[in-house]
């Protein structure tokens, strides 16, 4: 039998806080309160759960081989305990080459890593009128090109533009293979995004960004959002989205829930790097193409935690935006959460909010 372990400080379980202990070893077997006695200044949060992510450490998972272990491992340091590996916009021998790298490192788990659940595929099934920084090389979806790629590595959230080609009409399909399809990098209408809601469409690729926007007289994508969406990514590291629109977007979505959107520049000093196909800069903590535009992010998801601290929430509502809702959007009830039986992912904060610890599966990660 595994011997438990204990773990003390002020703990964010699903009924609150309490102070106590964990008892773990793989999995949460129970919090105790702590009656009497100092059970110190450290906080533990579930562990942060980060739904699309390209890179870290110089790495890009375009590269395949073995580029999502050391991606995994660079993000489990900021305390994320689990993601999703996410492709860029590219030819589909490219996406398969990424697809086989993740398809290993998910069925084969690191210890000292971030679990790779699965696959966001971001491209290329988006419009060539919101690129982004995805590079010209969209095409319109099929239910065959989609299996073929899902037999790789399991695409658990899909994006695409719901006014592209036959998009809708797909939607119910690929929701019925259990992927999570999200709008975004999209031209459409406030109307589009509406109908692709209404035929299963579960969420929005980092609202605001890649998409049309919420003027009144003629409201897109990111209206559709904010009047009708249950869950939405968004990337909180200041720069893609302004703190009074963060803001309008916590009151009009319940469960938006924050992203990295981290590319290989992620953990690295200023210079360029790789976005798929593409070359990036990252100056003073901004990554973007040559022309200036945005082009993903270098945010770690415990500075995410920290952002959403600093633009007005409560730490417990910060940490449901980074554990609790993308595990419940993934329908995972094991995970973004700290109750018995849960997965023993967790992260151990100081009172500044900086990494402590990092414990995946109740394994306390090594950092050297």
């Amino acid at each position: 039998m595994t011997e438990l372990r204990n773990l003390q400080g002020r703990i964010l379980t699903s009924e609150g806080w309490r102070r106590g202990r964990i008892r773990f070893d793989q999995k949460i077997r129970a919090i105790e309160e702590v009656a009497d006695g100092d059970i110190g200044e450290t906080i533990v949060l579930p562990g942060f759960i980060d739904l699309h992510v390209h890179g870290a450490a110089g790495v890009d998972l375009m590269q395949g081989g073995d580029a999502a272990r050391t991606v995994a491992r660079a993000h489990v340091r900021h305390g994320t305990t689990a993601l999703l590996g996410t492709t860029m916009t590219a030819a589909e021998p490219d996406i398969v080459h990424a697809l086989r790298g993740l398809a290993t490192a998910i069925a084969e788990p690191d210890p000292d890593a971030a679990r790779v659940l699965g696959v966001h595929l971001e491209g290329p099934f988006i419009s060539p009128q919101r690129l982004g920084a995805q590079p010209p090389l969209t095409v319109e979806a099929t239910l065959e090109s989609v299996q073929r790629l899902h037999a790789l590595a399991p695409i658990k959230v899909l994006t695409l533009a719901p006014e592209i080609g036959s998009h809708n009409e797909l939607i119910p399909q690929l929701s019925a293979m259990g992927i999570r399809v999200q709008l975004g990098h999209s031209a459409g209408s406030y109307e589009d995004g509406v109908a692709a809601l209404r035929v299963g469409a579960a969420g929005f690729t980092h609202l605001f960004n890649g998409m049309t926007g919420v003027d009144h007289y003629k409201p897109g994508i990111a209206a559709a959002a904010l009047a009708h969406a249950e869950y939405a990514e968004l990337i909180p590291d200041l720069q893609h989205v302004h703190p009074g629109a963060i803001r309008l977007a916590l009151r009009a979505i319940p469960r938006l829930y924050a992203v990295t959107d981290a590319t290989a520049a992620t953990g690295m000093p200023d210079g360029e790097y790789a976005l798929g196909s593409q070359r990036v800069h990252k100056c003073l903590g901004c990554v973007r193409l040559a022309s200036g535009s945005l082009a993903g992010s270098a945010l770690t998801m415990d500075q995410a935690l920290r952002n959403l601290v600093e633009v007005g929430l409560d730490l417990a509502d910060a940490a449901h935006r980074v554990s609790t809702f993308p595990a419940d959007y993934l329908g995972l009830s094991d995970r973004g959460r700290l109750e018995p039986d849960a997965c023993a992912d967790f992260v151990v904060l100081d009172p500044q909010l900086r990494i402590v610890e990092v414990h995946v599966a109740g394994r306390a990660v090594a950092f050297s």
